[in-house]
């Protein structure tokens, strides 16, 4: 794999494409007990699988979730950024971070960064967060980047059993609430 492509840094992360060294961890994140939400616990071939998704879409579709790197290890932490799959309910910033890494506010950090590159690079007027109805972290995560729950969405099979709720907000929501921080 390779660090062709967009790379974004923010005060603590940097969020660059995947490389191969990336598999042990991730495969750890998705292999977790607490990552039973959309999609749950993944066997070693899974997990393989899913974390072809990620440079399969930079190279198809020129995006994808961005490798999310601490920046004072150089360890993999997590992954964060855009995603529209086939039949997905919206363009999502998805997040997904390994819990070592949970509750240091990672997951904001690296998606505001994702958000402002969606917005600007993609020319994204809408961002969705897909998540599980009982993730109350990621719904707090969602809350801190100003989305707003929009109500029930559906995956399509195999995926379809998991209720999910669609959080999201347009990119002059962000805008105005960026600027009103700033």
């Amino acid at each position: 794999m390779s660090d062709h492509g967009p790379r974004l840094e923010t005060e603590r992360l940097i969020l660059r494409q995947w490389r191969q060294d990336d598999f042990a961890r991730y495969a750890d994140m998705f292999r977790a007990p607490q990552t039973h939400h959309i999609g749950g616990p993944l066997v070693l071939g899974d997990a393989w699988r899913r974390f072809l998704q990620m440079p399969g879409a930079w190279a198809i579709q020129g995006f994808a979730m961005f490798a999310v790197e601490e920046k004072s290890s150089g360890e993999f932490v997590g992954q964060a950024g855009p995603w529209q799959p086939a039949g997905w309910p919206g363009t999502e910033v998805g997040y997904a971070f390994h819990p070592d890494a949970w509750g240091k506010g990672y997951a904001t950090e690296a998606c505001v960064a994702a958000m402002d590159w969606a917005f600007d690079h993609l020319g994204w007027t809408d961002i969705i967060h897909s998540i599980d109805v009982a993730n109350t972290a990621s719904q707090n995560v969602a809350r801190r980047l100003g989305a707003q729950n929009r109500g029930r969405g559906v995956f399509q099979p195999p995926h379809d059993r998991f209720q999910i709720d669609i959080w999201g907000q347009t990119r002059e929501e962000w805008r105005a609430r960026r600027s009103a921080s700033a």
